[in-house]
Formats: structure tokens, sequence, C-alpha cells
């Protein structure tokens, strides 16, 4: 596979926490959004933050794109003049942007800044990705919505220009009008002005059995077809997508030369960078290693230590269906739990803080970014960082609660700062 560059992996990051702990897992770049510039106000970065996830990047020969996606108001543009004046002194690698002003604005002050085009403006044909290049962009992410089929005729028709797509991460179910009724119904877009109006059909309600408890919706002229309403103390779940996962499709995604494969979830913990960094970052590689033998298997069971409302690969084979909806369940499932992060080593052993009660006999599976196989790590005795003294059960009640594990010096070494740790649900 020489004549394919690999394609670089980008995380995202909503603290400069989770920035070091997806450097250190295998991302080749991160990208972060600041609070009043960008659609993503819950992150945690500061502007001295920011520079310091900037200058630390730099140092392991990485990068870091700033998100400048708002879709601006006049009362944005005081606050937005005030940030670009300061992206100089951040040095970033690029900038993220959705608004054609932004672009402009961008464009007239810092001319030399790459700018990539957000997934925000819908870059779904070849026609569009022409239009931004020559409008001076580097880089444009594809729409979720864009199939394997085009994914391919858009790189064959723009090959002097960046793409990115989405390869993993939660899915929104419409936006811009995209009925979800209109297009689960029928399969007619009215974002193409082919509206079924389904919300604007007649429907009658029935009530099931007195042991049922649940309620039915039959569209008129669909006599028969009973569509069950299920709600429980959370609500119901006619919107509830799954998350997308391109990671068992990866083999026919990678020969196509996307330049980036980016990874949604900036609010999600450290332990979400590290596994979809550690998983990414190996399939990949083995991939431009070993296409012929490689099997999604080992990454795909490693994604499934995540929490997630089932899988999906959304729209890579066309319009997705009622399969893409989880109507069960609103709430994450999985059979594992973020259970620490190591902070370093102490005189009793490695340092973890809790995210998980621990208790003695637990086991616990320490991710080692420098090997794929799981350390398994039965915990027989622990100490109480405050205290220094022994403990049989330790909660995560206060905040940095850590406990320190007395381990060899040939398994700490495999577990620097920022590692982290699992437990099955089971123990």
């Amino acid at each position: 596979m020489n004549h394919l560059r690999k394609p670089e992996l980008l995380l995202p990051a909503g603290s400069l926490e989770r920035l070091k702990t997806a450097f250190l897992y295998g991302a080749d770049a991160i990208y972060a959004g600041m609070p009043g510039v960008s659609l993503r106000n819950k992150t945690s970065f500061t502007m001295d933050d920011m520079q310091e996830g900037i200058t630390y990047a730099h140092t392991l020969g990485k990068k870091v794109y700033l998100t400048i996606n708002l879709f601006t108001h006049n009362h944005d543009l005081e606050r937005l003049e005030a940030f670009i004046s300061h992206l100089s002194d951040l040095n970033p690698d690029g900038v993220i942007v959705a608004d054609p002003g932004v672009f402009g604005l961008l464009k007239q002050r810092l001319p030399q800044l790459p700018l990539h085009i957000s997934t925000q403006a819908n870059v779904c044909s070849s026609l569009t990705v022409r239009f931004w290049k020559e409008q001076g962009a580097a880089l444009c992410v594809l729409g979720r919505e864009v199939p394997l089929k085009e994914i391919k005729e858009i790189r064959e028709d723009c090959p002097d220009i960046r793409l990115e797509t989405f390869i993993h991460g939660a899915l929104c179910v419409s936006y811009s009008g995209r009925c979800l009724l209109s297009n689960f119904m029928t399969g007619r877009s009215a974002n193409k002005g082919n509206c079924a109006h389904a919300c604007r059909w007649k429907y009658h309600l029935y009530t099931g059995p007195d042991e049922d408890r649940a309620y039915y919706l039959e569209e008129e002229t669909r006599p028969g077809e009973l569509m069950r309403i299920d709600e429980d103390e959370h609500g119901t779940y006619i919107m509830n997508s799954r998350d997308l996962c391109w990671m068992p499709r990866l083999d026919e995604i990678l020969p196509i030369g996307i330049d980036c494969f980016k990874i949604e979830g900036r609010n999600k913990s450290e332990y979400y960078a590290a596994i979809t960094a550690r998983a990414y970052r190996q399939a990949i590689d083995d991939w431009f290693q070993d296409p012929e033998h490689w099997s999604s298997e080992p990454y795909v069971a490693e994604l499934m230590t995540l929490q997630s409302r089932g899988w999906t690969v959304g729209f890579l084979d066309g319009n997705a269906g009622p399969e893409a909806q989880n109507y069960d369940v609103s709430a994450s499932t999985g059979a594992w739990r973020y259970a620490g992060l190591v902070r370093g080593v102490s005189e009793n052993g490695l340092r973890m803080e809790i995210k998980h009660k621990i208790s003695r006999g637990m086991v616990l599976e320490f991710l080692s970014p420098y090997q794929f196989q799981p350390i398994r790590i039965t915990v027989k005795d622990f100490y109480d960082a405050r205290t220094g003294n022994m403990a049989e059960n330790l909660s995560s009640g206060h905040l940095g609660q850590a406990i320190d594990i007395p381990l060899s010096p040939d398994v700490i070494r495999l577990l620097p700062p920022l590692s982290v740790a699992r437990t099955h649900l089971s123990d």
C-alpha cells in the first residue's frame, strides 16, 4: 500500500487532559473549541489551556485544529474579532469553519492559516468541495450523509484537496429539514423538496391489552400496521439514533485515500478518548502492515467496552434505515466501566485516580499505550492515597480520590500517567 498515506487520526478534546490522553493513545491530531466561538460550549478549555495544548502537541510533532464553527449573529462579531486577534499567538495548525462570513474574515486577517470546512456546512458533493477549494479551503469535512460510493467519487473528482470524514461517534437524527418521519416511512427526503408530510397525516391511537400497557399508532392508509409507542420513566425513544461506527468496514474505506478520519465526542471522558484512539490507531496501522489478513474483530471488541446506544454504519450504504435507530432504550449500554486514570507512582505503588468504587479482589484491566493487549490485575491490596492506609473499599466520591496499587516495576513502566483502567460490571 505504498501509494497510500495513512489517514490522520483526529480525536476530539473537551479539556487539556483529554487532549493529552488522546495523543498518548495514538491520535495524530486533536480538534477543540473555545466557548463563544464554536458550536460546542461545554468545554473546559481556557486560553492558557489551549496554548499549553498546542505547544504540547507541537513538541510531539502532532497537530491541533481549533473550531470556530459558529454561525454568526451580529452580537457575536465583537467576541469573534477579539478571538481572531489571539490566533497568531496560539499558532494552531488549522481552523474549522462553517460560516462563509467567518471564512472570509479569517482569509483576510490570517491568509496563511489553513481553513477546514466544517461538517456543519453540509459538504456532500464534488461540486461543493470544488467550490470551497476555489475559495481557498485546505480541507473539507464531508457530511455524514455521504455514502461510500459517493465518498469514492468525490475523492476521484477532487484529488488536490484534503478530505475528512467521520468514522465514529454520536449521530443526529435530523437537521436542516431532514424529516425523521418522511424518511423513515416513505424514504422521501424532506431536504430535497420531497417531503411526504407524514406529520400531517391522520393517525388513530389505540391502547393495547391491560397486561401490555402500551399505546399504538395506526396511519389511516396503513391499516393493521400498528406502531408501538413505548415510554418509561425517561420518555420515548423515537429519535434515539444508534452511534456511528465504521470499524467493521474500515478495510473498504482505507483504500479510498481519505486524508483524515474523525472521531466525535468532545464532551466524552478520558476513557473514551483512550479507547477510540487505541482501537482505530491499531486498526489503521495493522491494515497498512497486512491488508490481506486484516480483520475488524479485535478492534470492534475493544470498542464494545465503551458505553453506547448500539452501533450503526449510518449512511455508508445509502439512506439509513430503521436499523439506525434504537427504539428500545435511550440509556447507554455496555458491560465495562471507566475505573481509573493513572496519575504517577508513589512509594506504595502505581497511583490511580479512581472513577468508580474500588474493592479488594476486583479485576482491573489497564490499557497500556505501548501494547494492544490489556494488562489484567487482581487488586489484592491497595492504599488510600490521602491517608496512606490500606483499604478494603474506596469510592470516587471525592474529586481526585486516588489509590496506590503495589505493582512490579515492569508493569509500572508500561503505564505512564494518563493511562486508563476499566473494570467489568460483573466485578
